[in-house]
């Protein structure tokens, strides 16, 4: 059997054209699987086939961990200290081997291990391929439609194949099989059969590659897009900015009559591309992103990383969009919370924040009302900084003098350390199965405790909106966290 399995590796390195070492290599793989099956447990087998008579060795190995790491896997595991008792120089990273029985080849059968050997080889054969295909490296796949896959598009380029998941295509485009396919290469998955290269058509970091492709001056560093936000099939928003004054970014993105960027749309099924001049300063990038909606006026509150941005009754629908669309974007694009309102929605906000304000210095400072709005009006917003504002600031406000300052100063501090008490004996009323739950932080913990929440079944009884109010997470941060808090309402059901 030795002497026909030399042939037969003999045999396959001309057939396939490869090394004998690697269908060698493919033969003790396959003497190792099935000796393995032969074992309980999950355990590591060797083979080693003299290369010249056929003749080979099976042996049992187990890897040495650290004695602090402990055995993840006893069947294949030893640790360290256990090791050095059988062989003393031995060190971690290493194999003991004990040898035991060969498999005879006849129990497996020469065309079994041919099979076995024919896979491996094709398998070498691909990641050889997909190595060479990696290390062009190109951003995007370029081929054709091959066959539909569990609603999943495998896409051929020469020999080697991607796969474009069905969330990732662009909503209502219809491809057909042989229909001419370019699509980002997200990840690849050596690790999948068939389709190791995960493709997108919807990420935003596939159109930044077209309009890489489409606009020279991106490739040579004049221009650069900064951020990009779609949606797919639809409409998107790129920002860029120029790195040299001689060049108008948005006039060259969008190119002579519109050829660059109308090659972009044409690409992605007529998504309408809005080209934004990225800024430094959050507000003017802002204002910029919700373009053609002319904006009043803006305020933004670094705190919670949000905008509320005024525009007039002509421009508030535009600012919106369809949907939400043109805010929603603005918003992925500038990584900012964008709350649209007319001039009387922000009066009446700025109305009612003033009266928060003015009540809350009424009270904890133990003020009347004309003493309150004095502050408010010198720009005080809160009260650490009534009490940690430098003092030279507050002397500077001609309606005080020094002593009321200092008295202003003291009872702010007072009620800081009485708020800060207060606030520790609510965070201690939280039970445990809320502290406990995947997803909490001690802030968070904070905010919910602060708000009134202190067991998991108040957090669960919660809507999205009303946990976002508490916490300022996003709507999708608080739908998780919501969801996690009610897993065991169903827990046990079928």
């Amino acid at each position: 059997m030795n002497r026909e399995m030399l042939m037969l590796v003999d045999a396959i390195s001309r057939e396939k054209n490869v090394e004998r070492d690697l269908v060698f290599g493919a033969v003790e793989s396959a003497l190792a699987q099935a000796t393995k099956k032969l074992y309980p447990g999950d355990v590591d087998i060797r083979v080693a086939m003299d290369r010249d008579s056929g003749e080979y060795e099976t042996f049992r190995r187990w890897l040495v961990v650290p004695d602090e790491a402990g055995l993840q896997n006893p069947d294949a595991e030893e640790m360290l200290m256990d090791a050095k008792e059988r062989l003393a120089d031995i060190e971690e990273g290493e194999y003991i081997e004990e040898s035991i029985e060969s498999l005879p080849i006849g129990r497996i059968g020469a065309m079994a291990a041919k099979q076995v050997i024919l896979q491996k080889i094709r398998d070498a054969e691909r990641e050889m391929l997909l190595a060479d295909f990696l290390s062009r490296g190109d951003k995007i796949f370029v081929g054709s439609v091959k066959r539909m896959d569990k609603g999943d598009l495998i896409v051929e380029s020469g020999r080697i194949e991607g796969r474009l998941r069905r969330t990732e295509m662009i909503p209502k485009e219809n491809l057909r099989s042989a229909d001419r396919v370019r699509a980002m290469i997200m990840e690849v998955d050596s690790t999948l059969r068939g389709a190791p290269i995960i493709l997108s058509r919807s990420a935003p970091e596939f159109m930044i590659e077209l309009f890489r492709q489409e606009v020279p001056e991106i490739e040579q560093g004049l221009l650069e897009i900064k951020s990009c936000a779609r949606d797919p099939g639809s409409r998107a928003k790129i920002a860029v900015i120029s790195h040299d004054k001689r060049v108008d970014p948005i006039g060259t993105c969008v190119g002579v009559r519109g050829t660059r960027v109308n090659a972009v749309t044409n690409e992605l099924a007529g998504e309408r591309v809005d080209i934004v001049l990225w800024s430094e300063d959050p507000a003017q990038f802002v204002i910029g992103a919700l373009a053609p909606a002319n904006v009043s006026s803006i305020v933004v509150d670094e705190e919670k990383h949000a905008m509320d941005v005024v525009v007039d009754e002509e421009n508030l629908a535009m600012a919106i969009g369809r949907g939400g669309q043109n805010v929603r974007l603005a918003s992925d694009l500038t990584g900012w919370k964008i709350n649209i309102m007319d001039a009387a929605e922000s009066a009446q906000k700025s109305a009612n924040e003033t009266e928060s304000l003015r009540s809350l210095f009424v009270e904890k400072l133990d003020v009347d009302q004309e003493v309150a709005d004095i502050l408010i009006e010198e720009g005080f917003t809160s009260l650490e900084e009534v009490a940690y504002v430098p003092l030279q600031e507050m002397l500077e406000i001609e309606s005080f003098d020094e002593d009321t300052v200092n008295e202003l100063r003291a009872r702010a501090k007072d009620a800081l350390l009485t708020m800060e008490i207060a606030r520790e004996e609510s965070v201690e009323e939280v039970s445990q199965d809320l502290r406990d739950l995947e997803g909490l932080d001690a802030e968070l913990i904070l905010k919910l405790a602060d708000g009134g929440i202190h067991t998991r079944d108040e957090l669960a009884d919660l809507a999205v909106d009303e946990l976002v109010d508490i916490t300022g997470q996003s709507e999708d941060d608080a739908k998780t966290l919501i969801l996690k808090a009610r897993e065991h309402w169903f827990a046990g059901q079928a």
